[in-house]
């Protein structure tokens, strides 16, 4: 169901090879329509919340939901149901902004395409191999929103990938938080920075 965890639950980020679920505090979540995501095969743990008792309206937007494996054919319920629940609260131009380079991030950080865009993120990352081939990552749906305050924003991801084990996982979620820089040169429009990971 899409819920709200608790707002003291923590912040967590981190790399999608290494966790099925980021979940900060005051943001939807996603739900389980089957158990829950088999583990990483690189001998990794992986991050899970819970959640309160659902809302009468995450409810019903969970039975929209697909269950998991259904393929692309899901992704287009799983995106209108994170649009339900999480109303847009960003001008079109910075949440295009924060929709291409969020999920080219993720890309970059699943796969290890591109992480030469990112230097300072990926810098603690050079020795971790990526733990997902190009070919078996796909983004299912993802919004982009503020975070706090007008110059913080997050990018909710959903995801699904075979890791270089075989083993097949949808609808996992993860949040990537950018700030926005004030422009140095006035014919330069702002941009919205990726922050690390803690």
């Amino acid at each position: 169901m899409l819920t709200r965890p608790p707002h003291s639950s923590p912040r967590e980020t981190d790399a999608p090879a290494r966790q099925s679920a980021t979940i900060p505090s005051g943001h939807p979540t996603l739900p389980s329509s089957s158990a829950e995501p088999a583990a990483p095969q690189d001998g990794t743990t992986t991050a899970g919340a819970s959640a309160p008792a659902p809302s009468p309206s995450a409810s019903a937007s969970a039975s929209a939901l697909p269950p998991h494996g259904e393929g692309t054919a899901g992704d287009r319920a799983i995106q209108q149901a994170l649009d339900t629940a999480w109303p847009a609260d960003l001008d079109a131009v910075d949440e295009r902004q924060l929709l291409t380079a969020g999920r080219a991030l993720l890309r970059a950080d699943a796969t290890g395409v591109g992480r030469h865009q990112w230097p300072e993120y990926f810098a603690r990352q050079e020795a971790i191999a990526p733990a997902f081939a190009r070919a078996r990552f796909r983004i299912q749906a993802a919004i982009a929103r503020q975070d706090g305050a007008r110059d913080r924003a997050v990018v909710h991801l959903v995801w699904a990938g075979t890791d270089r084990g075989g083993t097949h996982t949808d609808g996992r979620i993860t949040d990537l938080h950018f700030t926005r820089t004030t422009p140095t040169n006035k014919k330069e429009g702002p941009a919205w920075i990726p922050q690390p990971r803690p």
